[in-house]
């Protein structure tokens, strides 16, 4: 082996030589030269020379690599010398990004257009990339509405436009337009690109629906090439990230001792015990029976090739999702099927087919009955119910407490009985099906016609037995369960006409002009029973319960649209984009049917410029600004009409009317009509800049907006006199404006180690500028509650932000020093303390204390002022991407900052009123005469039920949402299995969170809405998630 080994290092000859910036000529410092697939390497020195040994064969390859420029190979021949000029690689700039009918190099683009990478987006362990797009594009708020698998997500972009109706954009997916976000729920591996429009000049395109931005989602399809087929699975575990403090037995019987000390001696004291027998207890932890590890699994196979002609791809997958909350979870099954056929020079054709068949089950903890109780939400039993019981009893298999003061008038019922009993599950079916047909009319012409469907059709099986909360004999409907149907249909034409015409090498023109056609139409209808007398027979024995009533609809809705669009590029250096789109809906009346929607941008490309030529700094610099108008016509089918109701509420509403002695189901009318009802519309200015340093090793892009949205289309109240209680109306203004900056650095770059960073954060302002005549602010309540539906939580104001929150300035407890003592021994509260609500003679040392704003010595109303906001002052994300050798590693965070929550949690279990009701670990710290030193209210000291700056919480945080470890194998490993690539990874989702909320999670958006957001109560908590996955492709 030894004079092997001397052989083999005798064998290398030495190659010098100098490595150029091929364009400027100077030399590059620090380029990696190294022999391909070998450990053999050297770097340029200050001159751009260097020196390397190298094996004798003359096929020996070099491989020349630099950070920003294209990576090149030379063959060494029989040389001795090899110089190499390497040009600069600005593949970010030559990137082509989908607009509106239509896509441009990223160089040449005039709009703000947020782009996503699909491979970081990927390995994010989710099962909508909808959800992953959190923190990752300047200016797009993402919110959960709970942690629930299979929940619906909130996006925003750039502030919300409406007051009181949808401000989600329009997704575009393949062409096909869609206000549903559940059409967003797509197979993450099955995305090619996802692209945001976010200002004017580049939605107008999309008129009616583009006020809200608009997200292109292009899906993956055959290639020219040997079919290749590739898997993309994983399996993993969720855990709840963490739980909420709550008392124990020895602070539970504390508790009820101060509140009842007669009746404490004859349950928890009796038989010669006392508080101390408690201390040690071991006592039942309801949230650890309720949560649960939860398997997530997902597995992708598809297989893709094709020739110049003819390419195809066909793909399935299969995702499950356990909740982690027990009985609850979420699967996909899902198949597609392209295919694009050239048939001449002038002719081509192509379809994409997609079916996705879901499955969403369980409770969520968020949802309340119709009596809107908030006895009657899961965690309220969760956290409430007793951990330990005065006989020792075991509540484990119990439906209902054996010791609770009025099993009819308290729903603490045993949440893991009723959880497992609860029959909820949501079957979606949808069949996405488009078309087309392109043909060349002339060399530089060619026409576009298009077609498509969408059928979503649902299922939705209630059924609650009498071991579930609203099931049990003490419930009002006992037995009872629904099934309700819909089915929602869409067919969608476009015909699309484009002129693309490069003159004298230094102009282009390109003019997009079209006609497109979509009508709608959705039906719902069901049937729900009562008092079932057999449950054995589940949904079967609907027929023999008492029959209730169940609203059915059927709607539709019709587009018609014509646009254009011109883009002109001069040297790349001069670009202009206009556009024109007209938009007649079905949803308003004649003379109000159509609205105009223009933009126009320009674009100077700086750095093309001659007096940019011989700088060395800038490698791009863009100058972007832009104008447009873009509308919304998110109203019901039926807005400008008046609407008539059926009352299905009882005898003793107002929809039931005396006839022959009896009172009989009628008819009223519940809205006003206005014909004269049109679109809201978004006029919206934005100035950019992008700017590239050192080769595009350094990014940045900046934009600044302004949005003033007009005629809201406003679902106002109206007084009790008129006899209606709302009506739409093209009522108010607002406005938006924000600043939006990434940045994108190529840390390293060389040939066994990588490290590139990306960061965006975004500012937004929103503020309400007009309301309705004579109208200053809108208060809005959350009917989470019964006793709290009439209590405002938010109000919105003309010159402030939008979903401001709304209640009493807390200042602690009223102490000894505010009471006089009276010779009876009894505490009254002296003439000059101003009281919280309650009379002066109900106030009592250790009561909750509330700020007199207008220091009339009593707290009411005219006392309630903003107390918190639920807007971030500012959002965003950073993502760390790095790599060696094999091995690469994604770190992404995400982060909030200035938004509060409004914890309604803490109304109830932070001193609530009912005998036997567990609270918080937190009220263990409340005044008694023994500890007057803080701020906790006394047992019974909660004042009137209000809302107050003491359960405001600041809902700050930051998220190591994503962090992936991933290990390429070798392809000299691979090439024996004729496998062409294998990755093994493991990956975990929201595994660290840094906040002060208290709460399970500060993404929290429970009753949201554009005028009441960051409201928590009785939340589904989101998990944290750890997979280990692994990608073939052969």
């Amino acid at each position: 082996m030894l004079p092997l080994v001397s052989l083999q290092a005798q064998q290398t000859r030495q190659i010098t030589g100098k490595v150029t910036d091929a364009a400027l000529g100077d030399p590059l410092i620090g380029v990696s030269v190294a022999v391909k697939r070998s450990t053999l390497g050297a770097v340029t020195d200050i001159n751009g020379k260097y020196t390397i040994k190298v094996p004798t064969a003359a096929t020996t390859v070099l491989q020349f690599r630099y950070l920003g420029f294209t990576t090149q190979e030379v063959v060494i021949g029989n040389k001795t010398t090899i110089d190499v000029a390497l040009r600069s690689d600005n593949k970010a700039l030559s990137e082509v990004v989908v607009i509106g009918y239509g896509e441009v190099q990223r160089r040449d683009l005039t709009g703000s257009v947020g782009s996503v990478n699909m491979e970081e987006l990927q390995k994010a362990p989710v099962g909508s990339a909808i959800e992953a797009l959190a923190g990752r594009i300047a200016g797009v708020q993402v919110s959960s509405e709970s942690g629930k698998p299979g929940s619906g997500v909130n996006i925003v972009v750039r502030g919300a436009n409406s007051l009181t109706q949808d401000n989600s954009p329009l997704y575009v997916i393949d062409g096909f337009p869609t206000e549903d976000a559940n059409a967003g729920v797509l197979n993450p591996a099955e995305i090619e690109s996802i692209e945001v429009l976010k200002d004017a000049s580049a939605t107008a395109i999309y008129g009616a629906r583009g006020a809200n931005g608009v997200i292109l989602i292009t899906t993956k399809k055959g290639k020219e090439g040997p079919p290749v087929i590739n898997y993309q699975g994983y399996v993993g575990v969720q855990q709840i990230i963490n739980t909420i403090d709550v008392m124990g037995p020895y602070e539970f019987v504390k508790l009820q001792a101060e509140r009842d000390p007669v009746g404490i001696q004859l349950n928890y004291f009796r038989d010669g015990k006392t508080l101390e027998d408690y201390r040690n207890a071991e006592g039942t932890d309801w949230q650890d029976r309720l949560f649960q590890s939860s398997p997530m699994q997902d597995h992708s196979l598809s297989i893709r090739g094709g020739t110049k002609n003819t390419k195809y791809s066909l793909s399935g997958n299969i995702f499950d999702q356990k909740g982690i909350i027990i009985n609850s979870g979420f699967n996909r099954k899902q198949g597609r099927f392209t295919l694009d056929q050239t048939f001449n020079d002038k002719l081509k054709v192509g379809t994409n087919v997609l079916y996705s068949g879901t499955k969403t089950f369980g409770s969520n903890p968020a949802t309340p009955d119709q009596n809107f109780s908030a006895m009657n939400y899961l965690m309220y039993s969760v956290w409430g119910y007793r951990p330990v019981t005065a006989t020792g009893v075991e509540l484990d298999d119990l439906l209902l407490d054996p010791e609770i003061d009025n099993p009819l008038n308290d729903y603490r019922i045993n949440p893991i009985l009723s959880a497992r009993n609860e029959l909820r599950e949501t079957f979606t079916n949808r069949l996405v099906a488009n078309g087309f047909l392109e043909y060349a009319l002339a060399k530089d012409l060619k026409i576009k016609i298009s077609g498509g469907v969408n059928n979503t059709s649902t299922r939705q099986d209630v059924f609650n037995n009498s071991l579930t909360r609203y099931g049990y004999f003490g419930s009002t409907d006992k037995v009872n369960g629904s099934v309700t149907y819909t089915d929602n249909n869409t067919w969608l034409n476009e015909n699309i006409i484009t002129y693309n015409k490069k003159i004298n090498k230094n102009h282009t023109i390109n003019v997009v002009g079209g006609l497109t056609f979509q009508e709608n139409t959705f039906k719902r209808y069901g049937l729900r029973a009562t008092q079932l007398p057999n449950e054995i027979l589940g949904l079967a024995g609907l027929s023999q319960g008492i029959q209730q009533p169940v609203t059915a609809l059927n709607t539709e809705w019709s587009l018609m649209s014509y646009l254009s669009r011109i883009n002109y590029n001069y040297k790349s250096k001069y670009l202009l984009t206009a556009s024109f789109r007209a938009d007649g809906s079905s949803k308003f009346r004649k003379g109000s049917q159509w609205g105009y929607f223009p933009s126009a941008a320009f674009a100077w490309r700086v750095i093309n410029e001659d007096f940019m030529k011989n700088q060395t700094i800038f490698s791009d610099a863009k100058f972007r600004l832009g104008y447009g108008v873009t509308g919304n016509n998110r109203v019901s089918e039926y807005a400008t009409y008046a609407e008539i109701n059926f009352d299905n509420t009882g005898p003793n509403s107002n929809g039931y009317y005396p006839f022959n002695n009896n009172l009989v189901q009628g008819i009223y009318l519940s809205s006003i009509a206005n014909p004269q009802l049109k679109w809201e519309s978004t006029a919206q200015t934005n100035i950019g800049f992008d700017v590239g340093f050192l080769k595009q090793r350094i990014t940045f892009t900046a934009d600044y907006y302004k949005k003033v949205t007009s005629d809201l289309l406003l679902n106002a109240l109206l007084p009790y006199s008129s006899g209606y209680s709302s009506a739409f109306k093209n009522i108010g203004k607002t406005s938006n404006q924000g600043l939006e900056l990434s940045v994108l650095s190529q840390n390293i770059d060389n040939k066994n180690f990588g490290w590139s960073t990306s960061i965006n954060i975004a500012f937004n302002r929103n503020k309400v500028l007009e309301l309705t005549q004579n109208q200053e602010s809108l208060i809005r309540t959350v009917p989470w509650d019964q006793n709290f539906r009439e209590i405002p939580a938010y109000i919105t104001k003309i010159g402030q932000p939008l979903g401001q929150m709304y209640g009493y300035i807390w200042e602690g407890v009223y102490n000894y020093e505010d009471f006089d003592l009276l010779p009876s021994g009894a505490y009254q509260l002296k003439d000059n303390v101003t009281t919280n609500g309650n009379t002066r003679a109900s106030i009592k040392p250790g009561d909750i204390k509330y700020r007199d704003l207008n220091a009339d010595g009593t707290v009411n109303d005219l006392d309630r002022t903003v107390i918190g906001r639920g807007y971030p002052i500012h959002q965003g994300g950073i993502n760390n991407n790095l790599r060696y050798k094999n091995f690469d590693l994604n770190l992404f965070f995400q982060w909030s900052y200035g938004n509060d929550i409004l914890n309604a949690n803490r109304l109830l279990f932070e001193g609530g009123t009912r005998a036997g009701l567990n609270q918080y670990a937190s009220f263990s710290n409340r005044w008694t005469p023994d500890n007057t030193n803080t701020t906790m209210f006394r047992v019974n000291g909660q004042g009137p039920n209000a809302y107050s700056s003491r359960i405001v919480e600041d809902g700050s945080y930051i998220r190591l949402k994503t962090i992936a470890l991933g290990y390429n194998i070798p392809p000299t490993m691979l090439k024996r299995l004729k496998v062409k690539s294998a990755k093994v990874y493991a990956s975990a989702q929201n595994l660290l969170t840094f906040t002060n909320y208290t709460g399970f999670d500060p993404e929290v958006a429970v009753y949201y809405s554009p005028l009441t957001p960051g409201f928590d109560y009785s939340s589904y908590p989101r998990p944290k998630t750890i997979v280990f996955g692994f990608n073939v492709s052969l």
